[in-house]
């Protein structure tokens, strides 16, 4: 698949639309580096890379309105061109059903301890995943979805729906023994924020299970960086960074899958917010990765080997490894 014609596209966004980020959401770090100009779509959105962390992200990037009207009029139409396959709703419903069913053998089911009541579907778009659980373990489910007509389908299931941002969600004292955001983390405009809260509606004993689309599995496999960009999503996560946002939210990671295709699968339990030391020597690699890639494939060729600084970074990391299996 290649990048849409910029005159074959049905959507743009206006400068009005576009709002400074400032800071980084991950280290607080102000000094970004502009990787890219243009999405996947041909969409004029500029993608940044922070020098603190290697958070990737976009900056400018829409405001909340404008992603209301973006998912509104363009965001299927633009699928549906780029991968030239039609997206419609009963498709949609049967994905998410297989989906449901691989998290739940694979890595939900193997963790319930038995005395779970309810859950929180953040992103819940038609409420499958939440109905096939609450179904299976007698959950009381509630789903928080900002889509009307996918908010109204979930409805349809008998489900709890709160028609809103997850920002705008308020649950009151209730707490949730199990907490799903399912393919939604790289949509939000506050990755740090709405972790922040999950861990707040959590119950003590809970279990919070979280997906990203892990940027350098894509990027290293399509060889091509605008390919990677889709202006739906804020943020690009990498193992590094997702790894961060989860210790400085206080979840520890249980279990993590990196067997899906492109994503990144983590299932948590509560712990203690900790302070995280963002990486230079990351955000650099990064960078020095997606410049080969670039470089690369301007040139057209084909990549012989690991990008640049692969096989030196692990070099230093066996040999980190066998000095600590040499310790008493």
């Amino acid at each position: 698949m290649s990048p849409m014609p910029r005159d074959e596209r049905p959507f743009a966004f206006d400068d009005d639309d576009l709002e400074p980020v400032g800071a980084c959401n991950l280290c607080g770090g102000r000094r970004f580096t502009a990787v890219s100009r243009s999405d996947r779509y041909a969409l004029e959105v500029t993608t940044v890379l922070c020098e603190g962390c290697g958070l990737v992200f976009l900056d400018p990037r829409p405001s909340a309105a404008a992603y209301r009207r973006f998912y509104r009029d363009a965001y299927r139409p633009l699928v549906e061109r780029y991968t030239g396959r039609r997206s419609d709703p009963a498709g949609l419903e049967a994905d998410q059903r297989t989906y449901a069913r691989k998290l739940d053998r694979r890595l939900i089911r193997p963790r319930l301890h038995g005395g779970e009541r309810t859950l929180l579907d953040v992103g819940a778009s038609t409420g499958v995943v939440a109905e096939h659980f609450a179904r299976r373990y007698g959950l009381r489910a509630t789903c928080v979805e900002p889509a009307p007509a996918e908010a109204a389908a979930a409805r349809r299931r008998g489900l709890e729906v709160a028609e809103c941002q997850v920002e705008d969600f308020d649950p009151g004292p209730r707490r949730f023994d199990v907490v799903l955001l399912c393919q939604t983390v790289d949509h939000l405009l506050d990755v740090g924020g709405v972790l922040a809260r999950i861990h707040d509606w959590l119950a003590d004993d809970g279990l919070f299970f979280v997906d990203a689309v892990d940027f350098r599995a894509v990027l290293r496999s399509l060889h091509r960086l605008s390919a990677a960009l889709h202006a739906d999503h804020p943020y690009y996560l990498t193992r590094e960074t997702m790894d961060l946002y989860l210790r400085r939210a206080g979840f520890e990671v249980v279990a993590l899958n990196v067997s899906t295709v492109f994503h990144l699968d983590y299932v948590c339990r509560k712990a203690a917010p900790q302070p995280i030391a963002a990486d230079p020597g990351f955000a650099r690699a990064l960078y020095d990765e997606i410049r080969w890639v670039q470089a690369t494939h301007q040139l057209g060729t084909k990549p012989s080997g690991p990008p640049p600084g692969a096989l030196r970074r692990l070099r230093r990391r066996l040999a980190g490894l066998l000095r600590r299996s040499d310790r008493p």
